[in-house]
C-alpha cells in the first residue's frame, strides 16, 4: 500500500489490512473474476474494465489495477497491467470422440451423426442392456470414459425420484446423485454434453461417476429380452448450441420410436381430429392462477375456498384460473400419513364439501364470473396411497397390489391395473366434467418410477401415461398441470414429443414458505432445470409463491422472467396488492394477464456454483429478430453482491444493432451502447434477497425532414412497453416504425394489455399508470402541440394522456388505459390494441 498522499505527504494511517481496505474501497471487474467468462474462439484478447469507488474519508492517492493471471501456457501466475493485452492462437478443435472422452469401453458402439445446430459435432452411442428375470430388472454399466482436459464441469441430477437439480464441480465428476444430463467446459473453450435418454424400450438410463472421473453409464432394463442404452454426446463452441444438438437429437430418436411402436400416436391423432385442436391457451398460459395448498391448509373446505375468493374479489384482485389442490376428496384411514390413505370415491369428502363437488365449483362460477378454469389436485395413482382396496373404486375397476422401492414411499399399495386405467380415467375426468372442473393438477407421477418389480414397471410406466394424456387431452384440452413427473421416463416419452398440445410441468421442488434458505435455491435450481426443460414439449411452471412473505419480491421477479405461469397461494388477506400489479395488467376486454415473455427463462451461466457469491442471471426475450432481451438479476447469497452487467448477458442482441437497457425497480435508462462497446451499460448494486429486472431495447434511428422539408437532426427511438411491470416488454406483441411520403415518422404498436388500475393520486398515476414507454432522443426539444399526434381505432386520444417521464427526459409515456377509458372504446373479437404515434 502507498504510504504517502498525491502531496508527498505521510498518510495518518499507518497500516490498513485487507479487510478494512473494503471500508474504504470497491472494485467492479468486468469480466467477472471468480466465475467463468467462456471468449469466443475468433476473439484474440480479453478488455478488463475495472471500477474503483472510494470513500471521501480514505486520502485521496492514484490507484492502479494489476491482474495475476495464468494464462498462458506455462501456466504459471503473473501479473498484467490492465492496459496490456495479449493474443494467443485458438488452436483447430479436436474431430474424434476419443479427443474428448479418453479410454471409453469398446462395448459402445459409436456413430457419428450430423447435428441440427450448426459448428456442433454429435455422437450417438449405443450399448446392450442385460434382460429382466422374473421380477428383477436386469443392470448394465459401461464406462463413457474420461473427460479430457476441462475447467469446470455442470450436471442436472435426480436430487430424489420425483426432481432434478443442478450440480457443479471443478475437478473430477463427481456428482453425489444420478445424473440425466452433464456438461463440461473444455480449456479450449468447447463444451462437451452427454446426454442420457430413458423411455425407449423400457429402458432407463443415467450417468454415474466412478470415484476416478470417468462418467459410467447406468442403465436398467425391465423387459424379458436384451436392451438398448442410449447417449448422446455433443461438442460446440457455447453450451447453448452444444446442448440444444443433444436435445434435438433425443427428440428424433424419441418420436421415431413412437411412430415405429405406434404408441399414442393414432389415439391423440384422432382426438385432435375430433376437434380437440391446439387451441389457443391464453387464459390457461397467461391468467393469473390461485392455488388454495399453503393458503388454505390442508384441512380444506369448501367454505374456507368462498371466504378466501371472496377477499380477493374485494380487494379487486382478478384471477382467471383457480386451482383446488389436496384434500378435497374421499379418502380412507382418516388422521393416518398422506402414504396410507387411498382414494374412495370420485366424489369429494362429505365432511368438509357436503354438498358435493359440483355444488363448489358452480357457486365459485356463479359468484366469480372472472374465474374461467377451475382445476383439482389429484395423485397420478389416485392419491399418495393409491387406491383404497375396499372402496367404490377398487370394486368398479380391476386393480392390483405392487411393490414399491424402499425408503420414504416404500411398501405395498392397490392401484387400477393397466388393464382399466383408461376406462378409470374416462370414468373420472367425464365425473369431474359434469361437476364444473375442466383442468386438473396431476401430482406424484415419479410412483411409477418406484415400483419396484420389472414385469410392473413394464406394465405400468407407459400405459398410465399415455392414458393420463390422451384423458386430459380429450376431456380438458390438454389444461393440465403434470406434477412430480421428473422421472427420466416420463420427461423423455411424455413431454418431449411435439405431437401434441404444449403441456405445463412443474419444473422443480416446492416452494416452501416457512424454510428461508430453501427461497434463494428455488431460483437457482429453476433457473438451471430449465436448461433441459425448455426443450421440451412443455411450459415450465416455477410453482406458487406467497406474495406477503420476506421473500415475495424475490419469487415474483423469478415467475416473470421464468415464461411460465404465474400463481400465488396468500393467506386470505394477505395480499401485496403493487406486487400483484406489477406481475399483471388488464387486457381489453377487462381480463387480468401475466406478461409472459416468448421465450422459457434460463440460467446464462450454467458453471456458475450456488457458492460462488455471484449474480444468478436468468435470460429470456420477447418478440422475434430485433426483439427485446430480459435478463433477472438474482442476489442468491448471504451477502449484498455488486457487478457489472454487459450487454453480452442478455440472450439474442444482435451485433450491428444498438439499444438501451433499462431497469425495472429505478427506472434508470442507460445510454446507448452496442455489443461492440467495452463499458457495462450497468452497474447493479443487489442486497440480500435483492432482485433487479434489466430490459435490453433495440434502438431504430430515423432522420425526420418536418413540414419544411429540411433534414433534423437523427431521432432515435426504442419502444419500452409497459412501464411499472417487470416484464413490460412482454405487453407488445408488435411493433414498427417507417418514414411517411411526408416526412412523419409514423409508430405502429400493437398491445395485449392497457395498464395498472386503482392508483389513488395524480402524481402516482402519471408514475405508474403510464403504461406505453416509448424512447425518443429528440424529446426535449419536442413540442406535443406542434410535433407529436397518437390515435388508437384511427381516433386521437387525449391530449392529457401523453407527458413527459419524470425519470428521463427521453421517454415520452402515453396513458393508454385512460385513453381506452375516457374515449370508451370497446373490444371486438380481437384481445389487442393498436396504437398510432405520429412525429414530425
Amino acid at each position: 500500500m502507498v504510504t504517502n498522499d498525491l502531496d508527498g505527504k505521510p498518510f495518518q494511517l499507518k497500516f490498513v489490512r485487507a479487510a478494512q481496505m473494503q471500508l474504504f474501497a470497491r472494485a467492479l471487474c468486468h469480466p467477472p473474476l471468480g466465475q467463468v467468462t467462456v471468449i469466443p474462439a475468433d476473439q484474440s484478447a480479453v478488455t478488463f474494465n475495472v471500477s474503483v469507488e472510494c470513500s471521501k474519508s480514505f486520502p485521496e492517492q492514484r490507484w492502479e489495477a494489476v491482474l495475476w493471471h495464468n494464462g498462458h501456457d506455462g501456466r504459471e501466475w503473473k501479473e498484467l497491467v490492465l492496459a496490456e493485452t495479449t493474443a494467443t492462437d485458438v488452436p483447430d478443435p479436436p474431430r474424434g470422440l476419443n479427443d474428448y472422452l479418453k479410454n471409453y469401453d469398446p462395448r459402445l458402439l459409436v456413430s457419428n451423426e450430423d447435428s441440427d445446430t450448426p459448428d456442433t459435432q454429435l455422437w450417438s452411442i449405443t450399448a446392450s442392456v442385460n434382460k429382466a428375470e422374473g421380477k428383477a430388472s436386469g443392470y448394465t454399466d459401461i464406462s463413457l470414459g474420461l473427460p479430457r482436459t476441462f475447467s469446470r464441469w455442470f450436471s442436472l441430477v435426480r436430487i430424489w425420484s420425483p426432481w432434478l437439480a443442478p450440480r457443479h464441480g471443478i475437478g473430477d465428476f463427481a456428482p453425489t446423485e444420478d445424473a440425466i444430463l452433464a456438461s463440461f467446459l473444455r480449456w479450449d473453450g468447447l463444451h462437451l454434453v452427454v446426454l442420457a435418454i430413458s423411455g425407449l424400450e423400457d429402458v432407463l438410463t443415467v450417468l454415474k461417476p466412478d470415484g476416478a472421473g470417468n462418467i459410467i453409464v447406468h442403465s436398467r432394463n425391465d423387459r424379458e429380452e436384451e436392451g438398448k442404452l442410449q447417449v448422446v454426446v455433443t461438442v460446440g463452441r457455447t453450451f447453448e448450441v452444444a446442448n440444444a444438438a443433444a436435445m434435438y437429437h433425443a427428440r428424433k430418436l424419441v418420436q421415431i420410436n413412437q411412430i415405429t411402436s405406434g404408441e399414442l400416436r393414432d389415439e391423440v391423432k384422432a382426438q385432435l381430429d375430433n376437434g380437440v385442436k391446439a387451441e389457443w391457451m391464453e387464459n390457461w398460459y397467461d391468467g393469473l392462477t390461485y392455488c388454495t395448498w399453503n393458503g388454505l391448509g390442508q384441512d380444506l373446505s369448501e367454505q374456507k375456498i368462498f371466504d378466501a375468493l371472496d377477499i380477493l374479489k374485494a380487494n379487486d384482485v382478478k384471477i382467471t384460473n383457480l386451482i383446488i389442490d389436496d384434500n378435497w376428496q374421499s379418502l380412507d384411514n382418516p388422521g393416518q400419513s398422506q402414504f396410507k390413505r387411498g382414494m374412495t370415491d370420485f366424489e369429494a369428502n362429505k365432511e368438509n364439501f357436503p354438498k358435493g363437488l359440483k355444488y363448489t365449483a358452480f357457486t365459485i362460477r356463479d359468484n366469480h364470473p372472472n374465474i374461467q378454469h377451475i382445476a383439482v389436485w389429484h395423485a397420478m395413482l389416485g392419491y399418495w396411497g393409491a387406491i383404497s382396496p375396499d372402496s367404490n373404486i377398487s370394486r368398479e375397476y380391476k386393480t392390483k397390489v405392487v411393490r414399491k422401492q424402499e425408503g420414504l414411499t416404500g411398501g405395498t399399495i392397490t392401484v387400477v391395473d393397466p388393464d382399466d386405467v383408461t376406462r378409470f380415467y374416462n370414468d373420472f375426468y367425464q365425473f369431474l366434467l359434469s361437476s364444473g372442473i375442466d383442468s386438473v393438477k396431476t401430482d406424484v407421477q415419479f410412483f411409477l418410477d418406484v415400483l419396484e418389480d420389472a414385469d410392473d414397471r413394464r406394465r405400468f410406466i407407459d400405459a398410465y401415461q399415455d392414458a393420463w394424456t390422451i384423458a386430459s387431452l380429450r376431456y380438458f384440452s390438454i389444461k393440465a398441470i403434470s406434477c412430480m413427473s421428473q422421472a427420466p421416463q416420463i420427461l423423455f416419452h411424455t413431454q418431449m414429443p411435439t405431437t401434441k398440445p404444449r403441456l405445463m410441468v412443474r419444473n422443480s421442488d416446492d416452494f416452501f414458505p416457512e424454510i428461508p434458505t430453501s427461497h434463494p435455491w428455488h431460483l437457482f435450481v429453476n433457473a438451471h432445470n430449465s436448461v433441459f426443460t425448455s426443450h421440451l414439449n412443455v411450459l415450465p411452471d416455477w410453482d406458487m409463491f406467497q406474495t406477503s412473505h420476506p421473500y415475495s419480491s424475490f419469487h415474483a421477479a423469478g415467475r416473470c422472467v421464468s415464461g411460465g405461469p404465474i400463481y400465488f397461494t396468500d393467506e386470505p388477506g394477505k395480499h401485496d396488492l403493487d406486487l400483484i400489479k406489477q406481475m399483471t395488467a388488464q387486457s381489453i376486454k377487462g381480463n387480468t394477464i401475466i406478461l409472459r415473455p416468448d421465450m422459457i427463462g434460463k440460467t446464462t451461466s450454467v458453471y456458475t456454483t450456488y457458492e460462488e457469491e455471484r449474480l444468478l442471471k436468468v435470460g429470456t426475450f420477447v418478440g422475434g429478430v430485433g426483439g427485446m432481451s430480459i435478463l433477472g438479476c438474482f442476489n442468491v447469497s448471504e451477502r449484498p453482491l455488486s457487478e457489472f452487467v454487459h450487454l453480452n448477458d442478455f440472450f439474442g442482441i444482435e451485433s450491428e444493432e444498438d439499444y438501451v437497457v433499462r431497469n425495472h425497480t429505478t427506472g434508470e435508462l442507460s445510454p446507448m451502447v452496442s455489443q461492440d462497446s467495452e463499458i457495462p451499460p450497468v452497474s447493479l448494486e443487489v442486497e440480500v434477497k435483492g432482485w433487479e429486472i434489466l430490459t435490453a431495447y433495440p434502438v431504430r434511428s430515423f432522420t425526420l425532414r418536418g413540414s419544411t422539408g429540411l433534414k433534423q437532426d437523427v431521432t432515435q427511438i426504442a419502444v419500452l412497453g409497459l412501464l411499472g411491470k417487470m416484464t413490460g416488454a412482454a405487453a407488445i406483441v408488435r411493433s414498427g416504425a417507417r418514414i411517411e411520403d411526408n416526412g412523419r415518422l409514423r409508430l405502429e404498436i400493437t398491445l395485449k394489455a392497457l395498464g395498472i388500475l386503482g392508483m389513488s393520486t395524480r402524481i402516482l398515476i402519471w408514475q405508474a399508470l403510464t403504461v406505453k414507454g416509448i424512447y425518443i432522443s429528440s424529446l426535449p426539444s419536442l413540442s406535443f402541440e406542434e410535433h407529436l399526434f397518437a390515435t388508437i381505432s384511427s381516433r386521437a386520444i387525449p391530449l392529457h394522456t401523453v407527458k413527459t417521464s419524470e425519470s428521463s427526459p427521453s421517454i415520452l409515456e402515453i396513458d393508454t388505459e385512460t385513453a381506452w377509458n375516457e374515449m370508451g372504446l370497446q373490444s371486438s373479437w380481437s384481445n389487442e390494441m393498436t396504437l398510432e404515434v405520429f412525429i414530425k
